[in-house]
C-alpha cells in the first residue's frame, strides 16, 4: 500500500513513520510519499527519519515532493495533517480572540473558526485533486478542527473520508486504566461515548457488563492519576456522572482558562512557533543527532499540552508524555480500511447507524438502508452532520455504533456548537460572509454580534486571503 502523507513536514510525522517500521503496523505499508508546500520542512523531517535508530532505507522507501497532483497519483491511502499559514497562523488565530478577552486556543472558540475558514478550501482542494488523480483513495483527515473539515470533505469523498482525533480514544484508554478495567483490543461495544470533535463525553465503561465509570467518578485518587481526571474537581464529576473530552475545560472553566492564558509569558502558540522556527534549519543538518533532537522537542511539546490547566510546577505524567495515541488511531483506522481486519475506534463521520453513502447522487439501494441512513448515531443530532462516535471500521468506511440520547445541557451545547460548525463549513464553501460573522456570535465562547463583526475584521487584517474569500460571495 502507498501511504501519501499531506502535511509531511509536519512535526508528528516521524511518529507515524516510527510505527509503520516497528511493532504490530510493520509492513502495513509499502511505500510512503511525503507532500508538503514547503520544501525545508520536507528536508528536515526526512533527516529524523534517515536517522531514526536502525535507519530506514531498507524497511520502507520514503519519497518527498511538493508537486500534489504527483503524490496523489497511484496513492493507496492518502494522511492529511496540514496547517494552512503555518505555525505563524496558529499564533494570530489565538491572539486575535485573546487580545479582545476571549480565550485564545487553536481549535475551540473563535481560534477554531478562524482556523477552519482558512484550512477548508485547501481541503476541498485536496479532496477534488484526490477524485482525479486517486479516485479508489480514502482520507483519513487529522487536519484541524478535524469535525468541521470532515464535514465539509463529505460532499466530495462521501464514505471514503473519516476525521481522526486522538484525544475521546485516549480518554477510553485512560479511565479504563484508571478503573483497572482491560479493554479488549479492537473493540468498544462497552464504551459510552457521543459529541463532537473536542467536545465529548465518556458516559458509559463497561467491564464484564457492570458500567464501572460511577465508582471511578466516585474514586478522587483514581481520577487524580490521570489527565481528565485532574482537570475537573472530583465533586462536580460524581454530579455530572461522565467523564468529558479534556476540551472541556474550556467551556465549564472558561474565566479560569482565559485568565490562565492571559497571565502566561507566551501563548501556546507562540511556544509552538519558536520552537519550531529554531528546531527545523536544526534538523535538516543535523545527521545523526536529527532523531534525537526531535525527540527532544516532542517532549518539550507534549510537556506544554494544556498547561494553562495545572498549577505552577505540576507536570503531566509520564505516560501522557510517551505518545503514542496519534499515530495508534491513524493507522489502526487505515489497515480497517485497507482489508486488514475489522476494528472500533472512535472517529469523526457522519451521525448515522449505516455507511454514509458516497456523494449525493448515490442513493441508498433499498429501504431498510435508506432508513438506516437517517437514523442518527447521537439522537438529537441531525443524521446528516459530522460527529465524534464509536465506530466499526471495515474496507467499506466508518459506521457509528448506537449511543444514549444526551442529557438537555449536553445536547444543547452539543447542537449550539453544531450549528456553529456548520455555519463555518457554508462560509468557506460558498464565501457567505454574514455566515462567518453569525458563526463568531453564535459560539457559546463569544456570545457577542459585537465581538464578533471585531473577530472576523482582525482575521481578515491578518489573514489577506480570508479576506479575499468573500468577493463573489453573498455578504
Amino acid at each position: 500500500m502507498r501511504l501519501l502523507i499531506a502535511g509531511g513536514g509536519g512535526f508528528r510525522v516521524p511518529l507515524i513513520f516510527r510505527a509503520l517500521v516497528s511493532g504490530r503496523f510493520s509492513g502495513l505499508v509499502t511505500e510512503l510519499v511525503l507532500y508538503d508546500v514547503d520544501p525545508a520542512r520536507l528536508d528536515a523531517v526526512t533527516a529524523v527519519l534517515e536517522s531514526m535508530p536502525g535507519g530506514h532505507g531498507a524497511r520502507l522507501p520514503v519519497r518527498a515532493t511538493t508537486n500534489l497532483s504527483e503524490a496523489l497519483s497511484g496513492s493507496t491511502m492518502v494522511f492529511a495533517a496540514i496547517r494552512p499559514g503555518g505555525t505563524a497562523g496558529r499564533v494570530a488565530d489565538e491572539a486575535v480572540a485573546q487580545d479582545l478577552g476571549l480565550l485564545g486556543q487553536e481549535t475551540t472558540g473563535a481560534g477554531g473558526i478562524s482556523y477552519a475558514l482558512r484550512t477548508i478550501p485547501h481541503m476541498l482542494h485536496l479532496a477534488r485533486l484526490m477524485r482525479e488523480h486517486c479516485p479508489d483513495a480514502s482520507l483519513i483527515n487529522f487536519t484541524n478542527p478535524a469535525g468541521m473539515v470532515t464535514e465539509a470533505l463529505v460532499p466530495v469523498l462521501g464514505r471514503r473520508v473519516i476525521g481522526i482525533c486522538d484525544s475521546a480514544g485516549g480518554l477510553v484508554q485512560r479511565a479504563a486504566a484508571a478503573a483497572r478495567v482491560q479493554l479488549q483490543e479492537g473493540r468498544l461495544d462497552g464504551v459510552g461515548y457521543y459529541g463532537l470533535n473536542h467536545l465529548g463525553w465518556l458516559y458509559r465503561l463497561e467491564s464484564g457488563g457492570r458500567d464501572v465509570l460511577p465508582a471511578l467518578l466516585a474514586d478522587a485518587g483514581a481520577l487524580q492519576s490521570f489527565e481528565e481526571g485532574r482537570l475537573f474537581p472530583q465533586p462536580f464529576l460524581a454530579e455530572l456522572g461522565m467523564l468529558p473530552n479534556e476540551y472541556l475545560y474550556y467551556y465549564y472553566q472558561r474565566d479560569e482558562a482565559r485568565r490562565a492564558m492571559q497571565a502566561m509569558a507566551q501563548t501556546r502558540g507562540e511556544s509552538i512557533h519558536r520552537q519550531q522556527q529554531e528546531l527545523y534549519p536544526r534538523l535538516a543538518s543535523a545527521g545523526p543527532d536529527a532523531y534525537r533532537l526531535w525527540e527532544e522537542a516532542r517532549r518539550s511539546r507534549e510537556e506544554g499540552y494544556l498547561a494553562e490547566a495545572r498549577h505552577a510546577g505540576e507536570r503531566r505524567a509520564e505516560e501522557d508524555l510517551a505518545g503514542g495515541g496519534y499515530e495508534r488511531v491513524a493507522l489502526a483506522a487505515m489497515r480497517a480500511l485497507a482489508g486488514g481486519g475489522d476494528t472500533q475506534l472512535v472517529l469523526n463521520t457522519r451521525n448515522t447507524l449505516a455507511p454514509a453513502g458516497q456523494p449525493e447522487a448515490h442513493a441508498p439501494a433499498s429501504a431498510t438502508a435508506a432508513a438506516a441512513a437517517t437514523q442518527p448515531a447521537i439522537p438529537g443530532l441531525p443524521a446528516d452532520a459530522v460527529v465524534e462516535v464509536p465506530c466499526t471500521v471495515t474496507a467499506t468506511g466508518a459506521v457509528p455504533l448506537p449511543q444514549q440520547a444526551p442529557d438537555g445541557p449536553q445536547l444543547g451545547l452539543l447542537q449550539r456548537v453544531k450549528e456553529v460548525e456548520r455555519l463555518v463549513v457554508l462560509a468557506a464553501t460558498t464565501g457567505n460572509r454574514d455566515a462567518a460573522l453569525e458563526a463568531f456570535a453564535r459560539h457559546p465562547l463569544v456570545e457577542s454580534p459585537d465581538l464578533a463583526a471585531k473577530l472576523l475584521t482582525g482575521y481578515e487584517q491578518v489573514f489577506p486571503a480570508l479576506g479575499k474569500m468573500w468577493e463573489g460571495g453573498r455578504r
